[in-house]
């Protein structure tokens, strides 16, 4: 048996550090927000792979269709990619002739998405009803299948680390490479909240089959045997997942890559927080309840 628990200030030190320098990200940086959640119009070019545009001259044009550039990205195969605040479809196809004026060279639209600011602000309290939501009935279950509040909220505490976590390294990945902060990120990280409970449930449940055989021992020690016994079985069911996530970052396509990416972050520090914060955290909570007992 391993006694994990004597590194639990080396395991929260850990994740203050992460989470510390993701929250200052987040104040500092903010995130690159997609259109799902702040409205406008994107649009999707297809021109010569040698054009070139200017982003001053390209500003310009927008600006004199009453709106304004966001952002906007040219790829090496030619695709321009530009967001925009407001737009209309009927505007399109003269702000493409203008568009290929400026850059001298055939210009084919691709796709046009827009999506009003109403629809982006109801979209952000879905998402948070959503998450909370989720939070409330990963408590309640736990509660009610483990019968110790001390369990439950263990559990909502890795989880709500987990989440911290995942926000804070993807505004890191947002600011220097562009990930898009969008619905597919929202979908990564309820899954997140997912993952991260099923390996703290297996690790509990092993507890508490240990506390109703009376096995004799503090918690201190039945948890860190739980999770020894635990430890080369998670990992191995998470490697797999890692790999597969690992291999559509490397080869998947532009559109899924990001996603895949903060699955990646969520799959990771899921494996680490069930044995690493919740367990201490519970031997905390059980080890409180006793002395007030």
């Amino acid at each position: 048996m391993i006694h994990f628990s004597r590194y639990t200030k080396l395991y929260f030190m850990i994740s203050f550090i992460v989470i510390g320098a993701g929250i200052f990200s987040i104040f500092k940086y903010g995130y690159n927000v997609s259109i799902d959640f702040s409205g406008g119009t994107l649009l999707q070019y297809r021109t010569a792979a040698n054009a070139k545009v200017d982003a001053n001259r390209l500003g310009a044009l927008v600006t004199s269709f009453h709106s304004e550039l966001v952002d906007h990205k040219q790829g090496t195969d030619g695709v321009l990619t530009l967001r925009l605040s407001k737009f209309t479809d009927a505007e399109e196809p003269n702000f493409r002739a203008k568009l290929q004026e400026l850059i001298a060279s055939p210009v084919t639209l691709s796709s046009l998405e827009s999506v009003g600011p109403t629809i982006g602000a109801d979209a952000i309290r879905k998402t948070l009803i959503a998450a909370a939501c989720g939070v409330l009935v990963i408590l309640s279950y736990i509660f009610y299948s483990f019968r110790k509040m001390s369990f439950a909220v263990a559990a909502v505490v890795a989880l709500l680390h987990d989440i911290a976590v995942v926000l804070g390294v993807y505004s890191i990945i947002s600011h220097f490479f562009g990930a898009p902060l969008d619905t597919l990120f929202v979908t990564a990280l309820l899954t997140t909240m997912s993952f991260s409970v099923h390996d703290t449930i297996v690790i509990f449940d092993m507890i508490r089959g240990e506390l109703r055989r009376g096995k004799g021992g503090s918690i201190t020690d039945l948890a860190d045997h739980a999770v020894t016994s635990t430890m080369v079985r998670s990992l191995n069911n998470s490697l797999t997942i890692i790999f597969m996530l690992f291999s559509l970052v490397l080869l998947g396509g532009t559109s899924i890559r990001y996603f895949a990416i903060a699955l990646l972050i969520g799959t990771v520090t899921g494996v680490y927080s069930s044995p690493f914060i919740a367990t201490p955290v519970m031997i905390w909570l059980e080890r409180r309840n006793h002395k007030s007992a």
